[in-house]
């Protein structure tokens, strides 16, 4: 199978910085679009970020804030989170559009979520 494993969350101060790496293990033949979500208490899931090849988007409201980038050597997609808001605490999930072999279609693959706390 494959797995997303997320790292990096965790409690920062108004205007501080964060980096989310995500990393993709298992029967992997290759990777389209990796992105990352959150999910706000009581809100929908949200895309906030997505890479594919060397395209990149984001939602408004992180644009110029935030970067999202990926090491296709390593299966591992970062976002890099600056000037960050009380308004981005949430949990952040990645997400990876994965082929697991040779001429299959892609599935959509998720991490368990890691916790964002924006707050003084």
């Amino acid at each position: 199978q494959v797995h997303l494993v997320e790292s990096g969350g965790g409690l920062v101060q108004p205007g501080g910085s964060l980096r989310l790496s995500c990393a993709a293990s298992g029967i992997i033949f290759s990777i389209n679009t990796m992105g990352w979500y959150r999910q706000a208490p009581g809100k929908q899931r949200e895309l906030v970020a997505a890479i594919t090849g060397g395209s990149t988007g984001y939602v408004d409201s992180v644009k110029g804030r935030f970067t999202i980038s990926r090491d296709n050597a390593k299966n591992t997609v970062y976002l890099q989170m600056s000037s960050l808001e009380p308004e981005d605490t949430a949990v952040y999930y990645c997400n990876a559009q994965i082929a697991m072999f040779m001429g299959a279609n892609t599935r959509s693959f998720w991490g368990q979520g890691t916790p964002v706390t924006v707050s003084s």
